[in-house]
């Protein structure tokens, strides 16, 4: 990394990439926040984004390649009760504001089953709540039960540190992508399609557009962003992308390996796309005469 350098532990580090500045860590990312708190007690993160258990598996029913099955992501998204999952996201949140830098800036996704919980929480602690972002699926599973209606949206806050932050967007930018118009806060993006799940897939996997958008919206190159929750690391591959530094925390064995594939694959496609980038821009100087 030209011109960075951070002091991040070396232990529990699965994946890294100095070139890109990409680092993936296995371990309980509240214990991992803890280690960087004393390290950078004034904060070192321009941007979070977090995508924490939503406690839904608990024995519900949802539609799944055209067929009923049990929402069952995984012991680590069973509920313990609201006391305890609130909590809980008072716990994680507390540590990602002290990393923040002062003028950085978190952004949370949920469903109904913890976003308000997490809305909550983003106020006791005395962050700015900035929007709160709508996304919308355009094909949503159908609900089977007929009892209610189809859930199609998450909804995703986006707060600075705390009410004195001058906190960064990328207004322009954002104009651009909704053609010359400013960007509402309700954002219709596919889920996730087949090529990025080519290396297998999280049940909350987020899609890389949704992450690429967000990024744009709230840093600038060369910005350092973190995910504690990384999954399957969406959020590193969309920062890669965007010239951008990444730290992730995964815990679960099974979406570490599917993170580390994905980052090296997505880092090896981007270096090959680079060289043939530089090849052609050298056979061109060289036919413009630029060169001997």
């Amino acid at each position: 990394m030209v011109g960075q350098t951070f002091d991040f532990p070396s232990e529990n580090c699965v994946f890294k990439d100095d070139s890109v500045g990409i680092f993936l860590y296995q371990m309980n990312c509240i214990e991992f926040m803890d280690i960087l708190i004393k390290r950078y007690p004034e904060g070192i993160f321009d941007m979070i984004f977090a995508d924490p258990p939503y406690f839904l598996s608990n024995g519900g029913i949802t539609c799944h390649a055209g067929k009923m099955a049990k929402v069952d992501k995984g012991k680590w998204d069973q509920s313990k009760g609201i006391e305890k999952n609130h909590d809980f996201n008072v716990s994680w949140l507390s540590r990602c504001q002290k990393l923040l830098k002062p003028n950085g800036t978190i952004w949370v996704s949920g469903t109904h089953h913890v976003i308000y919980s997490v809305g909550f929480a983003i106020q006791q602690l005395g962050m700015k709540i900035l929007n709160d972002i709508t996304w919308e699926k355009p094909n949503p599973p159908p609900n089977l039960s007929c009892r209610y209606f189809t859930h199609s949206t998450e909804t995703i806050i986006w707060a600075a540190k705390n009410k004195y932050s001058k906190h960064f967007f990328n207004y322009e930018e954002m104009r651009k992508l909704n053609g010359g118009k400013q960007m509402k806060t309700v954002w219709t993006i596919p889920t996730p399609n087949g090529d990025e799940k080519l290396f297998g897939k999280h049940p909350t996997q987020k899609p890389l557009r949704l992450l690429e958008r967000i990024i744009l919206a709230s840093t600038r190159e060369k910005d350092l962003i973190f995910d504690p929750f990384a999954g399957s690391s969406t959020t590193g591959l969309a920062a890669i992308k965007l010239n951008r530094y990444f730290v992730g925390c995964e815990l679960e064995e099974e979406y570490v390996r599917l993170s580390k594939k994905r980052l090296e694959e997505y880092i090896k496609g981007n270096k090959i796309k680079l060289q043939l980038f530089d090849s052609l821009e050298l056979r061109k100087a060289g036919l413009a005469g630029r060169i001997p």
